[in-house]
């Protein structure tokens, strides 16, 4: 078991936005990040994407929405309650956000269900339909009887509710049925029931059989329970049943400073059991719910009637719709499927190849096997002696693990730096430590008051004249299933000076008491908290220096977020500089171009397609040689000063090229493309000519072997 550690940060100061520093024209970030969420329901209701993906595309939007409540609408939450000491890094106070996010999220629900009524008439097109307990036929209910009987009367364990001292503590993601029991007659007493739908251990869909040939017909796992709740509750004498889904969303945040006298695992399990504790921060209901329950229900949970209550249809929870059975559709949705990339296609090792060149894996397009090989080559290598990896999110069957523990097994020395208080996966992250240990990988839990972001690699490996070393640097996890959906960028290097500056992160990891200010003294690649803003500032600068002598100047950016207020205020005055910058921001981007200085000079678009794009990439025109680099990091406030996160500059010239290309055909997208502007209206980028969907021409790009 690895010790508890201090809370441990480096003595070097990051860089911060001073009081007049604050930028006037900002989006508030949470108000961005609906933004986002409303380009995801946009997916949905596009004609042209594939029916699945569309219903996809609502599973996204739904998980998506619950996070948000769980993390930033229960941290806004705290900030009323605590007071103004916690608004930092807001343009508005948090209770006017709140207001805000209330509004959209209401506004973006009737959209939601709009779209779902619409993609439900596509499905009959398509002669599938999803049935309700009250549409069955007889040899449906026979069906659905049995299965019930076999599958699920084991996993179903109701509450009686209305007499209860105290109401059990309701699931975080879970769905409930929330049930009124009466008589006709009136000789039995109404009662209220709770039953929590087992989608933990069961599918949330059923096919059963259809009522006509050539129809595939399905069931939703809470419609089940529905049609059986005369036989679960029929010892009580009632002969009428409604039932109604109702969800919470809890806040998400746990403390890890609770007691010192706890190891530093210890505190972690601890703050994960009382998450489960945590204040509800939103309740979303059927409308049709009975009032008095709906009532019941919202007194015994704690809400008050200012709380986020979200009436809603029938169906909740659509995140599970994420999984909708691709087997029902006749044209099942096609996937992009992987290339091998071209330096890998004979039968040579991985290894071998990446102790000669460098080379750049671009996800999804390209296989995640070279990752998992490389590693697995090590394993067996009788010459390698170490490998150190850090780990943020692994995948459940992770091959990753498996090589791992092969490489233990083979003698070698197995570090890995992973990190526990990885959002919503802190309890895998648990798991795979007693795996990982039991099988005598050495494991060091992150960095107290710093998460550990970094996706590096680092092989150590025994020669005649002295040591090789090699790895990798990532921008995205090393989990199996976020690779085939995930938009990400691997540099394979062996170059002596980026295994210099990996092998003081790695020291630096294991020792952070003595040594995390060894980030510092890493100079080829760029690490934060220490010294990443600060290289990325003076690379803006320079740009803006250049434009004003009236030399070339540019900046292409593409991240996931932006809402850095030291970052965002240099890009304003490069931009009034005249410094053209082009920006692919995904999802958070707090810098509205038309309402700063210089904002003609920015061009700022975010794609929402198929795959997630999660790649963080940035290009510097530098006098003309450009400087391109690859990122794990976000421009955040949490990346640049609160996280270990790694950024590393491409020096083969065939590769910076290649990347630089492959941006200039998303900043070319026409197709799936949105305007970043202060409306938010989301309008798609639209020009004459040739239709360009990036995701498809970077595959039929890649698919040439440019290279």
């Amino acid at each position: 078991m690895s010790p508890a550690r201090k809370n441990t940060r480096p003595k070097g100061k990051p860089v911060r936005a001073k009081s007049d520093e604050r930028i006037c024209h900002t989006v508030p970030r949470d108000i961005s990040w609906l933004s986002f969420n409303a380009r995801v329901l946009q997916e949905a209701a596009d004609p042209s994407v594939s029916l699945r993906d569309r219903i996809r595309f609502l599973g996204i939007f739904s998980n998506n929405l619950d996070e948000f409540f769980r993390v930033r609408v229960a941290a806004l939450g705290r900030m009323v309650r605590y007071g103004s000491r916690a608004n930092m890094h807001l343009e508005r106070s948090p209770r006017q956000i709140l207001e805000s996010i209330h509004h959209i999220v209401i506004e973006q629900q009737e959209a939601f269900n709009r779209i779902w009524e619409g993609i439900q008439s596509d499905l009959k097109k398509e002669r599938i339909h999803l049935l309700t307990e009250r549409q069955l036929d007889k040899k449906q209910r026979e069906h659905v009887d049995r299965y019930f009987v076999e599958q699920v009367r084991q996993n179903v364990i109701p509450l009686l509710i209305e007499n209860i001292p105290r109401l059990p503590y309701l699931r975080e993601k879970s769905l409930y049925l929330a049930v009124v029991m009466t008589r006709r007659d009136g000789s039995v007493p109404m009662r209220y029931a709770l039953i929590e739908v087992p989608t933990r251990v069961l599918p949330r869909f059923l096919e059963i059989p259809p009522k006509r040939s050539g129809e595939r017909h399905l069931i939703l796992l809470e419609d089940v329970i529905r049609h059986s709740l005369p036989r679960i509750f029929s010892f009580l004498g009632h002969d009428i049943f409604s039932a109604h889904v109702v969800k919470v969303t809890k806040d998400a945040e746990f403390d890890l400073d609770v007691d010192e006298t706890m190891s530093y695992i210890d505190r972690i399990e601890k703050g994960i059991k009382d998450r489960r504790k945590g204040r509800a921060v939103r309740f979303v209901y059927d409308r049709e719910i009975d009032p008095g329950l709906l009532t019941y229900l919202i007194n015994r949970i704690g809400l008050r009637p200012k709380d986020p209550l979200i009436p809603g249809g029938r169906i909740h929870n659509f995140r599970h719709f994420i999984d909708f059975p691709n087997e029902v559709f006749r044209r099942s949705a096609q996937r992009l499927a992987p290339l091998l990339h071209p330096d890998f296609r004979g039968r040579g090792r991985v290894t071998d190849v990446i102790l000669r060149k460098d080379v750049m894996l671009h996800l999804p397009y390209h296989s995640f096997d070279p990752i998992i090989d490389l590693l697995r080559e090590a394993a067996m290598d009788q010459d390698v002696t170490s490998i150190h990896l850090t780990a943020y999110r692994l995948a459940p069957k992770s091959r990753i693990v498996n090589a791992l523990i092969n490489a233990v097994r083979n003698g070698k020395l197995v570090t890995v730096v992973l990190e526990l208080r990885a959002r919503f996966d802190e309890e895998n992250n648990l798991e795979w430590k007693k795996i990982l240990e039991e099988e005598g990988v050495r494991v060091y839990v992150g960095v107290p008051g710093l998460k550990v972001h970094a996706k590096v690699c680092l092989i150590r490996k025994k020669i005649k004249r002295g040591w090789l070393t090699y790895g990798f640097v990532g921008t995205g996890n090393l989990h199996e299933g976020t690779a085939r959906i995930y938009v990400d960028h691997f540099l394979l290097t062996s170059r002596e000076s980026v295994m210099k500056d990996l092998s003081r992160i790695f020291r630096a990891l294991e020792k952070p008491e003595q040594r995390l200010q060894e980030l510092a003294d890493c100079r080829h690649l760029l690490c934060s908290p220490l010294r990443m803003r600060k290289v990325l500032l003076h690379a803006i600068r320079k740009e803006a220096l250049a434009a004003r002598k009236g030399k070339p100047a540019a900046i292409t950016l593409k991240l996931n977020s932006l809402s850095d207020e030291v970052l965002m205020k240099s890009l304003e005055q490069a931009a009034a500089a005249g410094v053209q910058i082009r920006m692919i921001i995904r999802g958070i981007c707090c810098l509205v171009p038309q309402q700063i200085r210089g904002g003609e000079c920015i061009q700022s678009v975010s794609i929402v397609d198929t795959f997630l794009e999660h790649a963080r990439v940035m290009v510097f025109h530098n006098g003309g040689e450009p400087r391109v680099w690859i990122s794990s990091a976000d421009w955040m406030v949490r990346n640049l000063d609160h996280r270990i996160e790694v950024a590393i500059p491409i020096e083969d010239p065939a590769i910076a090229v290649e990347l630089t290309e492959i941006l200039e055909i998303q900043l070319s997208d026409n197709v799936k493309a949105r305007r970043i502007e202060g409306g938010l209206q989301n309008d798609y980028v639209r020009s004459t000519g040739k239709k360009v969907q990036s995701q498809i021409e970077i595959c039929r790009y890649l698919e040439k072997g440019r290279r």
